[in-house]
């Protein structure tokens, strides 16, 4: 029976709406995908909404969106994890004035000497992706203060407070004065990858997560 829908709707397209969530610049990074999903469904609406990076997974969950582009790992049991879009570099973020600040790049053991702004909701495993809270040595890596939306996280840097892991889009697109990213040599690229609810068995989502499939196949270099 899914065959036969499926090969019914590849022919008339999906329609509906759906709600997909990003963080800021990393709708540009699926620019590809979209692109291949509204030619193959014209008759579906593409919805966007915003998922905060210090709850990344509070809006799913709430159903305010369908689906969304996370960093890896997400390891829950009412979560599926589909295919994987892009990877980024890890940088630092910090205030223009900080000790890193004029550095080249920094290594994971200087985290130890940091105080990282910690999530509000989120899972200890996935914050540790960008925000690890031991260095290679063992040395913890403090927290200080808890946001709850990326402009918190960007306040708490500007001020001082605190420094951030963050993927490289951040550099790109927010290149304030009072801020500065830093390569972290030996941090490992965080992977994308849609996330959506178990549950839902939405014909929309299989149809948006085939065409990331696809869309990421194409760009693999031969």
């Amino acid at each position: 029976m899914e065959g036969v829908e499926a090969a019914a709707n590849s022919v008339r397209g999906t329609t509906g709406t759906l709600t997909l969530g990003t963080m800021g610049p990393h709708l540009m990074e699926i620019g590809d995908l979209i692109d291949l999903f509204r030619a193959r469904h014209p008759g579906a609406r593409l919805r966007h909404r915003e998922v905060q990076p210090p709850s990344p997974l509070d809006s799913l969950r709430s159903g305010e969106v369908d689906v969304a582009l996370l960093w890896l790992p997400v390891r829950e049991p009412d979560l599926t994890v589909g295919p994987v879009t892009h990877a980024s570099p890890v940088l630092l973020m910090v205030a223009a004035d900080h000790p890193y600040a004029h550095r080249d790049a920094i290594d994971l053991e200087d985290l130890g000497d940091c105080t990282l702004v910690a999530g509000r909701s989120i899972p200890a495993y996935m914050e540790e992706t960008l925000a690890p809270y031991h260095t290679p040595a063992g040395r913890p890596i403090r927290r200080g203060p808890r946001a709850t939306t990326w402009q918190e996280v960007i306040s708490a840097v500007c001020s001082g407070e605190a420094v951030a892991g963050v993927a490289a889009e951040a550099a790109r697109f927010y290149p304030w004065p009072n801020l500065v990213f830093v390569p972290i040599r030996d941090a490992t690229p965080c992977q994308w990858a849609l996330v959506w609810r178990t549950a839902d068995k939405s014909p929309l989502i299989r149809a948006f997560a085939q065409a990331a499939a696809e869309s990421s196949e194409a760009s693999r270099p031969l």
